[in-house]
């Protein structure tokens, strides 16, 4: 007799962002092929130096770990870890003698335990996301049995996206009653800029409605354009009469600060009882990784000018890739649409005014991990990408959308243009 798995785990497969590198990974020509993996946000850049300064002396004669022995943290986490966090939010300008923090295991994990604080599982009541969305809160909300509901964004022949319709996502809300609406000022997967004038808006919508307003602000200040970062936590009261304790950010140390492996995230509110309730329910998790909080926890010390100077260096990094990378898409590519690089880390491509009917985005990252290759400089190549109908509530809408990820050395991402060409070729020639 064979035991049966469960419904969920038979019906689970890989995340749109992993997909690619789990197929690649099969391949038996595997050791032969040059790599460019753009399929995941996994960053390739040293991290913050006060925080590379605190992994190297994690061993010394002074350091709580010096004798070898890591202990559990308390469930919401150290106070340095915690400081850390508040210090870079409050970096911003930003009043954060109001907000209550609580460490996780990466931003995910903040995810998973947001969506139970708001919605709970097996919830009757959606949480609502703009359509596309980060990948995982969809995954999650399978996991959770969570329904999702979305309010859909599109994108233009020129790569920029529709403004977002506020008379629409108000009525989405009144005729499906969700829990809470969750943005993601600079967006994972669309790379579009929401301003503050905008986070402003849905506020009021959030607060007319009584729903909690949730944003997930990983990428915080990472923005290309002429604005300042925007931030739920820079809403007053007096912008937005009655956003007080009904608002939750999700926090990470993956993007901004380079330290993606360290597993550290954060979740921040101005509800007291909401903080509390999360805490209770993190216990069952223990506490998040001890050491990556050391390490992390560095922060708190670091002058607000300090970290405004890491910013600009950050965003000036990601801007001199993503500017030139679009450019030499469309002229490698003519026709092919490549989204404006607003904000976060990530371009989309989309086939849809060169490819035929039978072209399938998922099959085609499929391809290039399975089979695909270019030789280049001496070297095969192939490119990793992820599939943007997993970002999609409805699969069918990114049938023809990839997602790339400015995460490889510069070197590498300048090949991609030359990659996605030939593979594209290749695919369609089969």
């Amino acid at each position: 007799m064979t035991t049966q798995i469960s419904t969920h785990f038979s019906q689970r497969l890989p995340s749109a962002i992993r997909q690619a590198q789990i197929v690649f990974s099969q391949r038996k020509d595997k050791d032969l092929i040059r790599v460019v993996n753009l399929a995941i946000g996994n960053v390739s850049l040293p991290m913050h130096p006060a925080m590379q300064k605190r992994m190297k002396n994690l061993g010394e004669a002074n350091s709580e770990f010096a004798d070898g022995i890591v202990k559990y943290t308390p469930s919401v986490g150290t106070d340095n870890a915690r400081n850390a966090l508040l210090n870079i939010i409050g970096s911003e300008g930003i009043d954060v003698s109001h907000l209550n923090c609580m460490i996780t295991d990466g931003g995910s994990q903040a995810m998973e335990i947001m969506m139970l604080g708001v919605c709970g599982p097996s919830s009757k009541r959606p949480l609502m996301l703009l359509d596309p969305a980060y990948t995982n809160y969809i995954e999650f909300g399978k996991r959770l049995s969570i329904p999702i509901i979305t309010s859909e964004r599109k994108i233009s022949n020129d790569g920029s996206f529709t403004p977002l319709d506020f008379n629409v996502i108000n009525e989405v809300i009144k005729q499906n009653n969700p829990k809470a609406l969750l943005v993601i000022p600079s967006d994972n997967p669309t790379g579009q800029f929401i301003k503050q004038s905008d986070l402003i808006a849905l506020a009021r919508i959030c607060v007319k409605n009584d729903i909690w307003f949730v944003s997930d602000e990983a990428y915080r200040q990472l923005y290309y354009g002429d604005d300042t970062s925007s931030s739920i936590w820079k809403i007053l009261e007096k912008d937005v009469p009655g956003i007080m304790g009904s608002r939750i950010s999700i926090e990470s140390a993956s993007k901004v600060w380079n330290a993606c492996g360290l597993r550290i995230g954060g979740l921040v509110t101005d509800n007291l009882k909401f903080h509390t309730k999360a805490v209770s329910e993190y216990t069952a998790n223990l506490c998040a990784n001890a050491i990556g909080q050391e390490i992390y926890g560095t922060l708190a010390h670091e002058s607000h000018e300090s970290l405004q100077s890491w910013y600009t260096s950050q965003r000036d990094y990601y801007r001199s890739i993503m500017l030139p990378l679009r450019d030499e898409l469309q002229k490698q590519i003519p026709g092919l649409i490549v989204t404006n690089p607003e904000a976060a880390i990530y371009l989309i491509v989309d086939f849809r005014n060169i490819c035929d009917n039978k072209f399938n985005g998922s099959d085609f990252v499929q391809y290039c991990a399975a089979e695909g290759k270019v030789e280049l400089d001496g070297n095969n190549y192939t490119l990793l990408l992820a599939p943007m109908s997993g970002f999609y509530s409805d699969p069918a809408k990114g049938r023809t959308q990839m997602r790339l990820a400015m995460v490889e050395p510069k070197n590498l991402i300048e090949k991609t243009p030359k990659l996605l060409f030939e593979l594209y070729n290749s695919y369609c020639e089969r």
